[in-house]
């Protein structure tokens, strides 16, 4: 080997340095960006559901039209802590769960028979 190649390899080597330092970081950052992508596509929204759904329980009263988790529709009796009394037929009434409680209806939604 010659001084000149010998000379020529050793300053291309510290050249080569720097480029492998920052590969090293190329998959913090990707992860970084994917959890990012991944908070803002899927937790974010699910946490803002389940805040209105809170909200929309919190807000029953007697009265209320409400749809349940099974598809039944009906006008709300009486409400307690944990459980709901709800009028599905004219003297039918059940009683659930507040979180199988799906939503709110428009007043005058279900027709009287």
């Amino acid at each position: 080997m010659s001084l000149t190649t010998f000379a020529a390899l050793a300053q291309a080597t510290p050249g080569a340095a720097p480029q492998g330092g920052a590969l090293g970081l190329s998959p913090l950052i990707m992860m970084a960006v994917l959890f990012g992508i991944f908070y803002f596509m899927m937790i974010r929204p699910q946490m803002k559901r389940q805040k209105e759904h809170r909200a929309l329980l919190a807000a029953l009263a007697k009265g209320d039209e409400v749809v349940m988790s099974g598809g039944m529709a009906g006008r709300i009796e009486d409400v307690g802590e944990s459980f709901v009394r709800v009028e599905i037929a004219p003297g039918v009434v059940v009683q659930v769960q507040k979180g199988s409680i799906t939503q709110v209806l428009p007043k005058g939604s279900l027709k009287k028979s």
